[in-house]
């Protein structure tokens, strides 16, 4: 299907941040773009019109591609009860409590579901925005995860790695993270560096390097941005942003912008147009 899944080299990296302005910024463009995350850990959940219960995150994207918001675009979303449990919902209702084997959910019901939900978004939408969890490259998941290359796999598009320089290390995490995917690292056609604090010139040797040394392009470096309202996951919060109340989600249209101004100004949206339609883009090993 058309369409890309940003993925990220660890949490926190930014996927939420950079899907809710890609949604804005291709709805604007014309295209009739949808989100997903097929799993969505997370206590912060909002209400769809048709009173099922989804994550606030794809809420949000729903609303910055200007689409109702809809449980398909978050099939599953795991709610944690402590530290070694979570309330599944499943289709916006509550499926379990909690699972004592929950690979054997995923490798059922779980991935039937995100199945049902990539197929209405292909018959419906345009194109697809994936957001991926946590990192690709815990290899001790990939048997039962469903919610990075897997679901990539299922949806036929490239992915988009995004790293945060922030944090330090962006560098390495690239390398490392490409070094882990196996025969999945052709899937992954983009690089984007996120949350980059000062002259974006003195990264310029970075990219250099990393397309260098990879082969993969990357797309662009996209600088922190501080003081938007859109409610980020619950276990980093670093832009300043707090949990807003379901009655403020609708009042975030003037942010949704910011992030989609931001994103068109430091990013090729011309190449990744190009991935959503699965053009030839990448870039040969030098």
């Amino acid at each position: 299907m058309n369409g890309i899944m940003i993925q990220g080299t660890s949490s926190g990296s930014g996927k939420t941040f950079i899907v809710t302005g890609l949604c804005r910024l291709f709805a604007d463009m014309g295209l009739n773009v949808c989100p997903f995350k097929s799993q969505n850990m997370s206590s912060n959940s909002s209400i769809t019109p048709d009173g099922l219960e989804m994550s606030t995150a794809q809420y949000l994207q729903a609303l910055s591609a200007r689409l109702a918001p809809k449980v398909f675009m978050n099939p599953i979303l795991l709610k944690p009860i402590h530290d070694q449990s979570s309330q599944i919902i499943l289709n916006g209702k509550i499926y379990a409590q909690s699972t004592k084997n929950y690979s054997a959910f995923t490798q059922s019901i779980g991935i039937e579901s995100v199945r049902q939900a990539l197929s209405i978004i292909e018959r419906n939408y345009q194109a697809v925005i994936i957001e991926g969890a946590g990192s690709p490259a815990e290899v001790n998941l990939n048997k039962s995860e469903i919610v990075n290359m897997r679901v990539a796999r299922e949806a036929d598009v490239p992915v988009v790695l995004v790293a945060d320089v922030d944090r330090g290390g962006s560098l390495a995490s690239v390398v490392g993270t490409l070094e882990l995917l196996g025969n999945d690292r052709e899937r992954v056609k983009a690089i984007i560096f996120n949350m980059f604090r000062g002259d974006m010139k003195l990264f310029d040797d970075a990219v250099k390097w990393t397309e260098s040394y990879t082969g993969v392009k990357v797309a662009g470096v996209v600088p922190f941005v501080k003081g938007l309202n859109i409610p980020e996951e619950d276990s980093l919060i670093r832009r300043g942003a707090e949990k807003s109340s379901e009655s403020k989600l609708t009042a975030l249209d003037d942010d949704f912008n910011t992030v989609a101004d931001v994103l068109s100004k430091n990013l090729d949206v011309d190449y990744l147009l190009r991935l959503i339609r699965h053009e030839d883009t990448m870039l040969q090993p030098q």
